[in-house]
């Protein structure tokens, strides 16, 4: 709070007394101001006393001059401006810090729009040439095989052998043997034909290893005819397919004679098994 002063000296006679030094003294009325009000506000201001020396007469005299009346002023008092203090960081700034380790992952923010496609790019260079193919991929497997000879089974089961190749596909059916080792696992179609002997059984059965999955029989007649059985088996790797005589109580042969081809044995892949 502050006080503001101000004085006037003025020298006043009389007709009985010496000077007389009055002494006007205004005061000023001070607020404090808020630095916070928005709007500005108003104050009196009262001056007390003749703003000027004026001299003193008699009762037969007229004042030369009437004094003057107070006065009342106003003064408009605005707040203040806030000192907001500021500390220069560039002064303060030290030296630079280690970089610090990696925070954690921050969540996941939702999914945007599609964007619209993007132009083709440029055509890339030509890559280098790839290692060779397998030349097997797709693989084959197949073979007919003919018996020219007559035979009459002497033990109760007898293997049947072939003599004669028309077909035999990278050597798969043992020719000694009599039977197709399968070296392509897959779906395989086989098919027997053979021709029965008068008054004679015909039993045979087409092994799968050592099961039995099929048979061609034919009754004892007084003709001959032709017989033939067909199915369809999955073969695994080293799997093995072969024909065999039956004997029960009656005899039990198979005809051919020596110009014409009746026991006919045949086996193809149908389709190979997938790796």
């Amino acid at each position: 709070m502050s006080f503001v002063r101000n004085r006037a000296n003025c020298k006043h006679k009389t007709d009985q007394e010496g000077a007389v030094m009055y002494f006007p003294v205004l005061f000023v009325l001070t607020c404090l101001v808020s630095a916070d009000a928005a709007a500005p506000r108003t104050y009196l201001l009262q001056e007390v006393g003749n703003p000027s020396c004026v001299r003193c007469c008699g009762p037969s005299e007229e004042p030369a001059e009437p004094p003057k009346k107070s006065k009342v002023k106003e003064y408009a008092v605005y707040p203040m401006p806030r000192v907001q203090p500021r500390i220069e960081m560039s002064i303060l700034k030290g030296e630079k810090g280690e970089i610090g380790g990696k925070g954690p992952p921050g969540i996941s923010g939702k999914e945007g729009q599609r964007g619209h496609q993007g132009q083709p790019g440029m055509k890339g260079q030509k890559g280098q040439t790839g290692p060779p193919g397998n030349s097997c991929k797709i693989q084959y497997a197949a073979f007919s095989v003919a018996r020219r000879k007559s035979l009459h089974s002497t033990e109760y089961f007898q293997t049947v052998v072939f003599d004669t190749a028309f077909v035999n596909l990278y050597e798969h059916f043992n020719m000694f043997s009599g039977t197709f080792v399968c070296y392509v696992p897959g779906i395989y179609y086989f098919n027997l034909n053979v021709h029965t002997w008068n008054l004679k059984e015909t039993y045979l059965h087409i092994m799968k290893n050592n099961e039995e999955t099929a048979i061609l029989y034919a009754q004892p007649s007084d003709r001959s005819i032709m017989q033939s059985q067909s199915l369809m088996l999955q073969l695994r790797d080293k799997d093995e397919v072969w024909v065999r005589m039956f004997k029960r109580e009656r005899e039990n042969a198979l005809y051919n004679d020596d110009t014409d081809v009746y026991i006919i044995f045949n086996g193809y892949l149908v389709k190979a098994m997938d790796d």
